[in-house]
């Protein structure tokens, strides 16, 4: 799914700043994990909605190990990091602040429509990788191409927004 698609007003789209760092100290207060363990697992907790991006995960997993709430250990070329005894107790200090994450981040995947509403998106996914190929094999270059495909999505956005407003 898209790394930057934005369903929140301003900001992030899922998270305030700073939240990424107590969903990660909260997800290895059970036990170690690999970075790309951490990022399936906020995946899933986003019903295929959100997926961080590499970039997101492990400066905030470097910064968490310099302040010594987590420590990494090499793991066959990978590294698997665990909660220490301080990151445990930085968690229990930010309990209701975790709380208040999980349930910021669950209430926008409540809504008894998740899957459909998710199929949806991986169909405009779909459509966009289909611009992306075209674009990228030369095939949009010319001007009368671009200007029926721009026709086409705008006339699906007025379409979209009539059906919305119904």
């Amino acid at each position: 799914m898209w790394r930057k698609f934005h369903l929140g007003e301003g900001g992030h789209p899922f998270f305030g700043r700073g939240d990424v760092k107590f969903i990660i100290l909260d997800l290895l207060k059970d036990k170690p994990k690999h970075g790309y363990e951490i990022m399936k697992d906020m995946e899933a907790k986003g019903s295929g909605f959100y997926a961080p991006s590499p970039g997101s995960i492990y400066p905030t997993l470097q910064m968490l190990e310099d302040m010594g709430y987590v420590a990494s250990k090499p793991d066959g070329g990978k590294k698997v990091y665990e909660i220490t005894d301080e990151g445990r107790k930085y968690l229990d200090e930010n309990r209701k602040t975790v709380h208040d994450i999980h349930e910021r981040f669950g209430r926008r995947f409540e809504h008894p429509f998740k899957h459909e509403v998710r199929d949806l998106f991986r169909e405009l996914h779909d459509m966009v990788q289909t611009l992306v190929h075209g674009a990228r094999d030369g095939k949009l270059q010319q001007s009368e191409q671009l200007e029926q495909v721009r026709d086409v999505l705008n006339r699906a956005r007025k379409e979209i927004e009539d059906i919305l407003s119904k």
